[in-house]
């Protein structure tokens, strides 16, 4: 295997959560008093940290953004984690690159005790040594800090030997930050231009692509 530590973004990269999140999105819209738009009008906001989405997205100060990821997280935590899809191939991939002996985590800017709940619902977390994302309270960490108190978990010591997947440009930003490799995905919300203008120097189009790399 080309990496003895790999990491994995979850929304867009293991799961596609469009259903649950732009809905989630939608509902919070509505219910905060804003007007809302059709579903997919909302896959810009996969994959970046919420309170950020919020914020950039309707122009809007921390207080109100925060408000509007409580009234989000009132749907998104009974009905809305569960509102996604793991992509095809992906239960097989984490099968063998845990059977060749890697330590393999999941560093996401979702809260953890979502993330945990995602996949053990998809019957995923058996593959994870680590599952690292933020709190329900604290201010968004950045890419960066959630792969590094995953690399911190794991008791990492060469950073050559660790690699970030992820499709979006804070996942390339956040593994270049961290000195680690990176492998980006097309499968999932980001574009090809987006990774490779963030410094993606490999990009996979889909699960197997991504597969022949991590186990070459």
């Amino acid at each position: 295997m080309r990496y003895p530590f790999v990491f994995f973004d979850l929304d867009g990269t293991l799961t596609d959560p469009a259903p649950g999140i732009c809905g989630c999105v939608r509902y919070a819209l509505e219910k905060g008093g804003y007007p809302a738009e059709p579903p997919e009008a909302y896959h810009p906001w996969i994959g970046p940290p919420l309170q950020l989405s919020f914020q950039k997205h309707l122009n809007c100060g921390d207080a109100e953004a925060k408000r509007l990821v409580a009234l989000y997280r009132e749907r998104f935590s009974t009905v809305g984690l569960f509102e996604n899809v793991v992509y095809p191939h992906i239960p097989a991939l984490l099968q063998k690159l845990k059977s060749a002996g890697c330590r393999l985590a999941v560093a996401t800017g979702k809260p953890t005790v979502f993330s945990r709940r995602i996949l053990e619902h998809f019957d995923l977390l058996q593959y994870f040594d680590e599952v690292s994302g933020i709190s329900l309270a604290e201010v968004p960490l950045t890419k960066q800090g959630v792969i590094e108190y995953a690399m911190e978990r794991l008791s990492v010591g060469r950073r050559e030997d660790c690699v970030m997947v992820g499709d979006r440009n804070q996942d390339v930003i956040g593994a270049a930050a961290c000195g680690i490799g990176f492998v980006g995905v097309l499968y999932g919300y980001g574009s090809r231009e987006e990774l490779t203008r963030a410094g993606a120097g490999y990009v996979a189009e889909t699960v197997e692509e991504l597969e022949a790399f991590l186990c070459s």
